[in-house]
């Protein structure tokens, strides 16, 4: 289940400490003692640290990624934010690809369900309005659309069999082969594999073996 198990208990501080966030120094760690710095000091505004480790914009160890140096630019923040709720959330959004309108009870009948009735409906509850607080700071029309799962598989199994196509078709075409005023008709059996590096190396070798 792709359900970040971070949340807020209060999102009121949710937008300011993410705009202070953008005008202060990226701290090597992003730690309760940087967050108190900022002047965030209670229990609540500490929960954060977790939200952000979901939404990957700090690592595990606190440490600021490449999606938090991205977000520091105000001119592409909303885009950044959207597609860390997008990946962080991706269940819920293989579900409806427009989570980002939900209503909040909405959003928590679609985690009941995901999460198969495991998680408590107080907490079900502050899920559900943490990810509504987030979506708000997002730009949802800027940031790609996920592919879902079945897309992203036929698209696989659709490329692979257009590269085998092209292999048969550009290394075996019908024709006779003539020695001395006798013809032949050639049969290849090809070999059970979609690896184009198979068919690579037994066509390479058919000069070899017909000449």
């Amino acid at each position: 289940m792709a359900l970040p198990t971070a949340y807020l208990t209060s999102t009121k501080n949710l937008q300011a400490i993410l705009s202070v966030i953008q005008q202060a120094k990226a701290p090597e760690r992003f730690t309760q003692r940087f967050l108190e710095s900022l002047e965030f000091k209670s229990n609540s505004d500490r929960l954060l640290i977790g939200v952000l480790k979901a939404l990957r914009l700090i690592d595990d160890q606190g440490k600021p990624t490449e999606r938090y140096f991205q977000f520091l630019d105000q001119s592409q923040s909303d885009r950044i934010m959207a597609e860390a709720i997008r990946e962080a959330y991706d269940d819920l959004f293989q579900v409806n690809t427009s989570a980002q309108k939900l209503s909040k009870q909405e959003v928590i009948n679609k985690f009941k369900t995901l999460s198969q009735g495991q998680i408590s409906e107080s907490v079900l509850d502050k899920m559900a309005m943490t990810f509504t607080a987030l979506v708000k700071l997002g730009d949802f029309d800027a940031a790609p659309l996920p592919k879902s799962r079945e897309t992203e598989a036929g698209a696989d199994e659709a490329e692979g069999g257009e590269d085998f196509e092209r292999i048969i078709e550009t290394a075996v075409r019908p024709g006779k082969l003539s020695y001395g005023g006798l013809h032949y008709n050639i049969q290849i059996i090809l070999p059970e594999s979609r690896d184009p590096k198979v068919y690579d190396a037994l066509f390479r070798s058919l000069p070899e073996h017909l000449i």
